[in-house]
């Protein structure tokens, strides 16, 4: 089935020459030039990915994603000259399921497109045996694809899912960067360490700031990430 791309950002440019590259590639892809047109976009397209700007007038990437986020939970791609780690981490808030910095490889964009909407795809179809990963206070329901503490739902990204899903998967085992971004994102290299660090981060401090728990994740830099308890 054709995929339906919505890209929403403020350089006519850049919207033609991707649109063009997308369609080649065989996805219906639906362009916006207005920030203020974004939600009744997604509501009317219903798209499978949605390409995000930050730097836009009036509504800026970041505030446009908080409303996408209370429409639909289908992948959200930020492309941004915007590249401090802060700028990240704002993204990743917002609810993005993935940062990628301008200028980009129009090959490696779509690459990451597939990427996303194949775990979305999963993540919407796939079901097992142990549906329930039991943590103590914290339930993962692979079947919902929901976190919940003391029964109250932890509202996660589609990526802040995987993660954490992923992390509960392997309790107690070392996890190195590079096993979280071929996990996550089906390839990894050395510049994605900081990608990896700040979805980490983002996910511990969401986590313990809905729900109180200290030191969730326990860092370890020299080797990866290793999830130690959930209090």
């Amino acid at each position: 089935m054709m995929k339906k791309i919505l890209m929403i950002d403020d350089d006519r440019e850049v919207l033609e020459i991707n649109k063009k590259f997308l369609e080649e590639k065989g996805c219906k892809v639906k362009i916006c030039s207005v920030a203020s047109k974004g939600e009744d976009l997604v509501k009317s397209f219903n798209p499978d990915c949605i390409l995000l700007d930050v730097m836009m007038p009036v509504i800026d990437g970041i505030t446009l994603c908080r409303k996408i986020r209370k429409i639909t939970d289908v992948p959200v791609l930020f492309l941004s000259g915007k590249v401090m780690e802060e700028d990240k981490l704002d993204g990743f808030d917002a609810g993005a399921d993935d940062y990628i910095e301008k200028p980009y490889s129009l090959n490696e964009l779509y690459a990451r497109i597939l990427v996303h909407l194949r775990r979305s795809s999963k993540g919407a179809n796939a079901k097992s045996e142990k549906m329930i990963i039991d943590m103590g206070p914290f339930l993962l329901d692979k079947e919902k694809h929901k976190l919940f503490y003391n029964n109250e739902e932890i509202l996660l990204s589609i990526k802040e899912y995987d993660l954490i899903l992923y992390l509960a998967q392997n309790i107690g085992k070392e996890v190195l960067f590079e096993d979280i971004g071929v996990k996550l994102w089906g390839t990894y290299t050395e510049n994605d360490r900081r990608t990896v660090m700040v979805n980490v981060s983002r996910l511990r401090k969401k986590i313990e700031a809905q729900t109180g728990v200290d030191n969730l994740i326990e860092t370890v830099w020299a080797k990866g990430y290793k999830l130690v308890n959930l209090k």
